[in-house]
């Protein structure tokens, strides 16, 4: 959740939040490492000590690539089967490693880059039913 402590923290400019998500970097300072895995966040920032608390990237990253990833690989195996008409087992070697690629590889970075958007815009969970609704 985030918390109004954070509020004076947020990067100045929405091109050092880029660059901080794009670098797995903490999005407050930019200089204490984002994971402790490889999509595992690390409590706190070491450098900062900003908590890590407030971030809810939820399935947002993962859906991004896997449109984009969607498009290239079926594009990719669709113009290959017309223009060639492969065997099955080329088409495999092929597409396999390539969804290995453009899946796992962007995760990270898309990851941090959707956790420093939301520390740099201060979006919080919603809060339905409480005190402050008209």
């Amino acid at each position: 959740m985030y918390s109004a402590a954070m509020a004076d923290d947020a990067p100045k400019a929405l091109s050092s939040a880029i660059v901080a998500g794009l670098t797995c970097s903490c999005p407050r300072c930019g200089q204490g490492k984002l994971f402790q895995g490889f999509l595992t966040l690390r409590p706190r920032c070491d450098a900062c000590g900003l908590d890590y608390e407030f971030v809810d990237s939820g399935d947002g990253p993962a859906v991004f690539i896997m449109f984009l990833a969607g498009a290239i690989v079926v594009g990719a195996a669709l113009i290959t089967e017309v223009e060639f008409h492969p065997p099955y087992w080329v088409h495999a070697a092929l597409w396999l490693p390539l969804i290995l690629i453009v899946t796992l590889g962007p995760l990270r970075p898309m990851k941090g880059l959707m956790i420093a958007l939301q520390f740099h815009h201060r979006a919080a969970e919603s809060r339905f039913g409480s005190a402050d609704r008209p």
